[in-house]
């Protein structure tokens, strides 16, 4: 009976430890994920590049100009540390990283297609929309 009890709460432990590790990990990974995206972008001055890239394609204006009037607070998260979180659970860090990639190294009207279909694939309705919605709210505070 004592080994029972034994092996129930070492059981009991490591399940909580390792719901302790996900959630924390998750958190902690989509921390230094925004934190390196942030100042890449920063020091880089690519923000400015990425606006004029987004007012001469017409596609990506449309795509982001569905965020403008939605009510926010409807929607599975609403900053961008959220964002990040979310996509850390539904995208590998490597995934994440060669997005980025492909993203700066210019893509073509082709791949721009793939990586969206790739994108919606993977993210439910509500998500893509919450994406747009911070996107636009991003793209007009800077």
């Amino acid at each position: 009976m004592k080994f029972l009890k034994i092996l129930l709460g070492t059981v009991v432990f490591i399940a909580v430890a390792g719901f302790a590790i996900y959630f924390f990990g998750t958190k902690l990974i989509a921390d230094q994920v925004m934190d390196q995206v942030a100042v890449e972008l920063t020091d880089s001055g690519q923000i400015e590049s990425i606006k004029q890239e987004i007012k001469n394609d017409p596609q990506l204006q449309a795509f982001i100009e569905e965020g403008k009037n939605v009510d926010s607070s409807t929607l599975p998260f609403q900053t961008k540390e959220e964002a990040v979180r979310v996509l850390v659970k539904k995208f590998s860090v490597s995934e994440l990283k060669e997005l980025q990639t492909k993203a700066q190294s210019g893509l073509t009207a082709e791949e721009q297609q793939r990586l969206f279909n790739e994108i919606e694939g993977k993210l439910t309705d509500e998500e893509l929309l919450a994406l747009k919605v911070l996107a636009y709210k991003e793209l007009e505070q800077r």
